[in-house]
């Protein structure tokens, strides 16, 4: 039974329950008070009428006897109409004549009392037993009497009004409660859906859509449901991608690692043929401990633990760092690898290891993607407030309908895996939003240019804070 109450559905029952009890209460104390006051006053408005009519009649020298007061009863609609007294010495005020017969219920009646103690017209009511009576007095024959018409409240119809209105009361309470427990189960059964949804989410199942045509709050959130279930089920794919392809590029140097090593157990090898594989070991190794660095990079990226520093950075001192860095495979690959200006002094405020990371990744794959003898530049510019490192190649471009996936984990143009992770380009985007920048790419055949902009730094000639970098990029 506890479970039951706490429920959705019984507790949406019961607030409509409760609602309408609240409702009908105030109709009926509303509504039927009214009418039974209304119905009272009419009639004592009636009696104080015929009390003041009566009272005109009466002359001092007139005797008002039995046949007077049943005459005036009967013209007045049957109204008992009795002259009563005050006996003396208790002043107790007591019937003298009466229409009707002789009460003693009639003794020390209030109305009558308050009209021969006050000398004026008085009106009200008295209840005797389950009756209600309506009573108006006025004093006669010069305050010695009080003439009294009284006549019984009919609230017959008010009775039928009062039980009618609680009989809909009833029946209005069972079909709010059929209707809000049918209501509050449509309600709850479109909560366990989500519910369910919910639970399937959590297991790692992404295959079932969340359908609500129900519209509302409730339609709302199952789209809002939808929408992440769909961003899971992306995020889930791109995992085991990204899982399947990392376990590819590791094993493929282990496997060629194995290989050699097999083959150097030949004690008949010759000692260049032995140098040879030590060298393309050495390159596996060296490609094993990139891809690892890459993707501990990728990891605390991900979980938001990679930081970074903010210091002004000599973009143009980094630019000649980078061609001294990679003259030697630029010589080798038959590459034309120069610095414009020798390397213009332009400060960005970031990480400087960060930004030399980021410039590698830019010229390596400018060297190792366009043909041999490719020109390949490296250059500093300022733009508006900030400081752009840009890598320019004369290669053959890239298609318009690769340039959205450049930037995915293990992405290449060629589309294989001979070359690289495909993870470098992917590390530069996610390294430069957290300093703050951002990498920008221009391609068409003949030239294609990767721009690294970052915010630029203050320089003793040029002073001006971080803030305004930043307000100006807005």
């Amino acid at each position: 039974m506890r479970r039951f109450f706490q429920s959705v559905g019984a507790q949406l029952s019961l607030a409509l329950l409760l609602v309408v009890v609240i409702a009908l209460g105030v109709v009926y104390l509303t509504v039927v008070p009214s009418l039974r006051e209304r119905a009272i006053n009419t009639r004592v408005a009636d009696l104080t009428s015929i009390a003041a009519n009566l009272r005109a009649q009466v002359r001092p020298q007139d005797p008002l006897t039995d046949e007077w007061v049943a005459t005036a009863s009967e013209e007045n609609g049957g109204v008992r109409v009795v002259l009563l007294n005050r006996l003396a010495p208790s002043g107790l005020v007591v019937p003298y004549r009466d229409s009707g017969q002789l009460s003693p219920r009639l003794q020390g009646d209030p109305v009558a009392t308050h009209a021969l103690d006050s000398g004026s017209p008085q009106h009200g009511t008295v209840t005797d037993g389950e009756t209600t009576y309506a009573e108006a007095a006025a004093p006669v024959l010069r305050g010695s009497y009080a003439l009294l018409v009284r006549d019984p409240v009919e609230l017959g119809s008010i009775r039928l009004v009062e039980r009618r209105v609680l009989l809909a009361a009833g029946v209005a309470l069972l079909i709010a409660l059929l209707l809000g427990y049918g209501g509050a189960r449509m309600f709850a059964r479109r909560i366990r859906r989500l519910e369910r949804a919910a639970d399937r989410i959590a297991n790692g199942r992404f295959d079932e859509p969340v359908v609500d045509t129900g519209g509302g709050e409730l339609g709302a959130l199952a789209a809002a449901f939808e929408r992440m279930r769909v961003r899971l089920a992306h995020l889930d794919d791109a995992r085991r991608e990204f899982v399947a392809n990392a376990s590819h590029e590791l094993r493929t140097p282990l496997f060629s690692l194995a290989g050699f090593l097999e083959l150097l157990d030949d004690e008949e090898l010759d000692e260049p043929t032995r140098r040879e594989f030590l060298a393309s070991m050495r390159e596996q190794v060296d490609r094993l401990t990139k891809l690892a660095s890459d993707l501990l990079d990728l990891s605390r990226l991900d979980s938001g633990r990679l930081t970074v520093a903010r210091e002004p950075v000599d973009l143009g001192a980094l630019a000649a760092d980078l061609a001294e860095e990679f003259g030697p495979l630029a010589a080798s690959s038959g590459h034309q690898l120069s610095v414009p200006g020798s390397g213009d002094t332009v400060f960005a405020e970031a990480d400087e290891l960060r930004v030399l990371q980021l410039g590698r990744i830019l010229v390596e794959n400018a060297l190792l993607h366009t043909p041999p003898g490719t020109p390949v530049e490296v250059r500093t510019l300022v733009r508006d407030r900030y400081a752009v490192l840009e890598v320019e190649d004369a290669g053959g471009g890239i298609r318009e309908d690769q340039r959205a996936q450049l930037f995915e984990r293990f992405f290449r143009l060629d589309g294989t895996r001979a070359s690289g992770s495909g993870l470098g380009l992917a590390i530069a985007r996610q390294l430069a939003e957290l300093m703050e920048g951002s990498i920008e790419l221009d391609s068409r055949p003949g030239r294609t240019v990767f721009s690294l902009v970052l915010p630029r730094a203050a320089t003793p000639s040029e002073p001006f804070s971080r803030e305004e970098a930043l307000s100006a990029g807005a």
